[in-house]
């Protein structure tokens, strides 16, 4: 199975576009949105581009591939436009031997990890950070960093796990891997 894993959209229809296409060229079977959909939050400032209705069709037009989980950005009033259920703080996946813990990362993340087990990926995203390490438990975390806005100079980027390997990618240039680990 092919995963295509973004996060921290914040209503920016134009990276969202972008991603949308490389999980098209790369022949997604699953879109995983690890929360923050339409929003931008009252501390991001309103970004270019922001067009949370463009968000709304472009992402309802796939509903039947994605798999979401709520950010802290995210409100009842936005799962009133989204065909597909965004409100659970977390989910999971199994995908072959693999088991994937999926959550924003305002609630469970590195340093308030939920009950999975060592051999787990723990996906998130919220910081806007790309990451992916395994601590000594065994569990692996996994931020794919922000499609929209991402934060401390890392360029926008989108995660893609295939064949038992996960890797953060650049949005502007997909076959550059920033981080790529078997798991």
């Amino acid at each position: 199975m092919k995963i295509m894993f973004i996060s921290d959209i914040h209503g920016m229809a134009g990276t969202l576009q972008k991603a949308l296409e490389h999980a098209d060229n790369l022949k997604s079977d699953r879109i995983v949105i690890l929360g923050d959909i339409l929003y931008h939050g009252p501390r991001n400032g309103v970004p270019d581009l922001y067009d949370p209705a463009k968000v709304v069709e472009l992402l309802n037009a796939r509903k039947e591939q994605i798999i979401a989980v709520r950010g802290n950005c995210d409100a009842e009033v936005d799962q009133m436009l989204l065909n597909f259920p965004i409100m659970s703080d977390y989910s999971e996946l199994i995908c072959g031997e693999n088991r994937f813990f999926l959550t924003h990362g305002h609630l469970w993340n590195e340093f308030h990890l939920p009950e999975i087990s060592g051999g787990s990926v723990l996906a998130h995203g919220h910081t806007h950070v790309a990451e992916l390490k395994k601590l000594d438990s065994g569990i692996t975390i996994f931020n794919p960093g922000s499609i929209s806005l991402p934060k401390n100079t890392i360029v926008k980027s989108f995660g893609w796990f295939e064949n038992g390997t996960l890797s953060v990618r650049m949005l502007e240039e997909p076959s550059n891997v920033i981080k790529e680990a078997q798991i």
